[in-house]
């Protein structure tokens, strides 16, 4: 059984904390949720400025004419947004000439690439209004899905902090749907990088707490997987695991098929479509062209 219950305000996209000494504000009676929002995720985007274009390197301006033809009411941006190094002034010249037209929206997810300028300073300059700062993890509420944004930068920040801090957010938090995004995927089956084990213990806190749907980029393509424990094995309450990394940098090719894996697209570039609704989701695969390449519906556990 499915340890969340619904808590979300009605036609409340996002909930944020208030402090202690912030007066409690008057809280009118709950309604029913909207039937749905629509979430748009990719990563591994821009290119350097002035890069080239090509057919399989640099479409960040087709991808980020896609995503805002899907009209989300928000965005996940799975890391890795600005290459070759995350430095502010890319950011402001390559992403935000083209994904930045969405950056009102959009809960940003710190990539490796970002941290290749010391701290990650230039991605938490540039989203300081999207992004609470350093640490790089926190969570947001979205037509009550509680969706919890992971830094997972091993390397750079405490993860062990931060897992104690997941599993106190899930605990104080309970909803019906959830969600965890982070970069590194746990399930990969990308020939450029794979799956990251590393995220095991994340995962292992997040079924605990019955989390629905993982999201990641980090290898060049897009995979989905059926429901797995955080040990790869199928199981009815697992995670979904979608990795949708090509947002328009370029393409990585697939290696060896992840037990689980049920579907991998190396090519096109494209965009994850996600429909939330208060107990089930339905997504989509879009590439450029406007064909949608892999779809489905699922309830919440």
């Amino acid at each position: 059984m499915h340890r969340f219950l619904w808590l979300a305000p009605a036609l409340l996209l996002f909930a944020v904390p208030t402090s202690a000494a912030t007066p409690a504000p008057v809280v009118a009676p709950r309604t029913a949720a909207v039937p749905s929002v629509t979430v748009v995720a990719a990563g591994d985007i821009a290119c350097a400025p002035g890069a080239t274009v090509t057919a399989t390197t640099c479409r960040q301006a087709s991808t980020a004419r896609l995503a805002a033809s899907l009209k989300p009411n928000r965005v996940i941006a799975l890391g890795d947004l600005q290459y070759p190094n995350g430095s502010y002034s890319d950011f402001l010249n390559s992403y935000a000439k083209s994904w930045g037209a969405l950056k009102s929206i959009t809960m940003p997810v710190a990539g490796n690439h970002e941290y290749q300028t010391p701290g990650a300073a230039g991605y938490y300059r540039y989203f300081k209004d999207r992004s609470p700062g350093a640490k790089g993890y926190y969570r947001r509420v979205i037509n009550g899905w509680q969706i919890f944004v992971l830094n997972s930068n091993c390397d750079k920040i405490s993860c062990a902090d931060q897992r104690t801090w997941l599993a106190s957010a899930m605990a104080a938090n309970p909803s019906k749907c959830s969600l965890i995004a982070s970069h590194h995927p746990r399930f990969s089956s990308g020939g450029e990088h794979g799956s990251s084990t590393f995220m095991k213990p994340f995962w292992q806190i997040a079924a605990r707490y019955g989390v629905d749907v993982a999201l990641s980029g980090h290898d060049h393509d897009y995979e989905r997987f059926a429901l797995l424990n955080p040990s790869g094995q199928r199981s009815s309450t697992g995670i979904r695991q979608f990795v949708s990394g090509a947002g328009g940098r370029s393409h990585y090719a697939k290696g060896t098929t992840v037990p689980g894996s049920e579907k991998f697209l190396s090519t096109p570039f494209g965009v994850l479509k996600l429909t939330l609704r208060p107990a089930g989701y339905s997504w989509q695969f879009v590439g450029t062209n406007g064909r949608v390449l892999d779809s489905g519906t699922s309830a919440c556990h």
